[in-house]
């Protein structure tokens, strides 16, 4: 029987259609994929292709491909004719996910310009902080976020009016011809700043195009093991500002020509199960925060026959979540793989199969093509397997850098191109498992507590609906472990059955000795992640 791996190697020698080689990308020899496309404006051209196919959909409007080209020309035309914007300029974006977001992106990109992902869920001194840090040429925002951004010293356009009024005015216009080189930047996204100011992670037209192969490769592996990929249908949920959504979905669809079906305003599990059974979605990939809320639901309401694949990402995942998952929704359930990756790093930097996920629930995978991955010691020196440490990355998918910062720049990097994640692990016959951020890390007593050990085993307590686990100052110990849950409302669970519960699970040093017990959810940003600097600690 063919191998994954066997097919992987076929697909990627010298003279196949992924062909891996190296070349030298800013000063290091790295592997790319030779027959690449050389910049986000190839994938736009090529994708008339695709002609009357659909794009972008949503209950308010449908876009095929054809369509979807013809604006986003006229838009260009009209940033570029009206509003000056030219190669290597900003063109922010703040606004929740809707079809134009998408357009607006690909006329930027088309310019040659930068487009500035925003966070649309941000407060107004850390908007502020962006555009300061990336002086765009144009804003273009909705409604919510004009009220948040106020007087504004460069253009500022509606989203949801100019845009739309702007490709109509400039319609039929051409899409400009701008050449960029690959190492151009293309996208700032900013860090989510959960550990401190959020930085600009900086992404050339070569990191994202190293993304979309990414997946056109795992799309080939599948077709050559029996499991060809067709007429996908993609929920898109999670943030446009964010790479996951982005770089892995929006993107992609336009190299591939599949259709990426787009929910609009707040998550709402009823909403989006309603959508994916009205426009029948084959795929999903979506946070652990939106699948427990899924798991929860009553699923006989809806007819979720077409849903293939659901993938999870953005925040760690419980193993439990993934078992309760393939038990709600066998079918879809079984093709549940992982990935870990991040915002600097445009894609995923490790892949776990379905069977490997299976077959090894802490998993994240092995190493994507392209991608190196190491684990190093304090010294910065690579460990054995199975032995702990910082997980570093270096590749062609890896980001430029921090916008205009060249210090936070060379503090995550090593002398010889590694990035420093600060997340710690360890590998195993090839596979990497994630311990714990670095920043969460609680040294109680001289002896390490890992918070998602903890709060692993707190979500399997079936009271338990989340959970969080951080470090407090203590007089004694340095540092004490403690623990905010949220149960059920209508169970009956105490501190004390918790500590009790843990303790026959885990060594009594990582035992939480400080606890607050609520039905309250706990706060999180866009991505899904829990905003530790939100939470209320006992």
């Amino acid at each position: 029987m063919t191998t994954r791996d066997e097919v992987v190697a076929r697909l990627t020698a010298l003279g196949a259609p992924f062909e891996i080689g190296l070349e030298d990308v800013l000063g290091h020899d790295l592997e790319v994929f030779s027959h690449r496309e050389r910049s986000v404006g190839e994938l736009l051209r090529r994708s008339l292709e695709f002609g009357d196919r659909e794009y972008l959909v949503t209950p308010r409007l449908r876009l095929t491909f054809a369509e979807h080209l013809s604006r986003v020309a006229a838009l260009a035309t009209a940033l570029r004719d009206r509003y000056g914007v030219q190669p290597g300029d900003r063109v922010a974006i703040c606004a929740a996910n809707s079809p134009e977001w998408v357009m607006v992106f690909w006329a930027t990109t088309a310019l040659g310009a930068v487009t500035v992902g925003m966070n649309a869920m941000g407060a107004a001194p850390e908007l502020a902080h962006a555009l300061d840090l990336t002086e765009p040429a144009v804003v273009i925002a909705d409604d919510p976020r004009r009220r948040v951004l106020g007087e504004s010293e460069v253009p500022l356009l509606a989203i949801e009016d100019d845009v739309p009024r702007l490709i109509e005015e400039f319609r039929g216009a051409d899409l400009p011809e701008v050449k960029v080189a690959e190492d151009d930047p293309a996208v700032i996204f900013f860090t989510s700043g959960t550990t401190g100011r959020p930085k600009g992670a900086t992404h050339s037209h070569r990191n994202v195009v190293a993304a979309v192969w990414f997946h056109l490769l795992n799309d080939a592996v599948a077709a050559e093991l029996g499991h060809p990929q067709t007429d996908r249908r993609y929920l898109l949920v999670t943030p446009l500002f964010h790479i996951a959504a982005l770089h892995n979905l929006a993107v992609v669809r336009m190299a591939v020509g599949d259709t990426a079906v787009i929910h609009e305003g707040k998550f709402d599990i009823d909403r989006v199960l309603r959508l994916i059974e009205q426009e029948r979605v084959t795929n999903w990939g979506a946070v652990p925060t939106m699948l427990s809320r899924l798991v929860e639901a009553d699923l006989s309401a809806y007819d979720l026959s077409s849903l293939r694949t659901i993938s999870v990402g953005s925040a760690p995942s419980s193993p439990s979540l993934k078992q309760r998952l393939r038990e709600a929704l066998p079918a879809a359930g079984q093709s549940l793989g992982t990935t870990y990756g991040l915002t600097e790093s445009s894609t995923a930097a490790t892949l776990a199969t379905a069977a490997e996920l299976a077959a090894d629930p802490e998993t994240v995978g092995r190493p994507v093509p392209t991608q190196q991955v190491q684990v190093r010691d304090a010294d910065g020196n690579p460990v054995a397997d199975g032995v702990e440490g910082e997980i570093h990355l270096r590749g062609v998918h890896m980001m430029l850098g921090y916008w205009r910062d060249p210090g936070a720049t060379m503090e995550a990097h090593t002398d010889d191109g590694w990035f420093r994640t600060g997340d710690l692990g360890s590998m195993r016959d090839g596979q990497l498992r994630i311990a714990s951020r670095r920043s969460d890390l609680i040294i109680r007593g001289g002896e390490n507590v890992y918070p998602a050990e903890v709060e692993a085993q707190l979500v399997t307590h079936p009271s338990v609906r989340e959970c969080i686990v951080l470090g407090v100052p203590d007089a004694d110990f340095g540092q004490a472990v403690s623990a905010v849950v949220v149960v059920d409302p209508d169970g009956a669970c105490s501190e004390e059955e918790l500590r009790e519960f843990l303790r026959e699970r885990l060594a009594r040093y990582k035992v939480p000795t400080r606890w607050r017990v609520t039905t309250e959810e706990l706060p999180r940003n866009a991505t899904g992640k829990v905003n530790r600097r939100q939470v209320v600690l006992p």
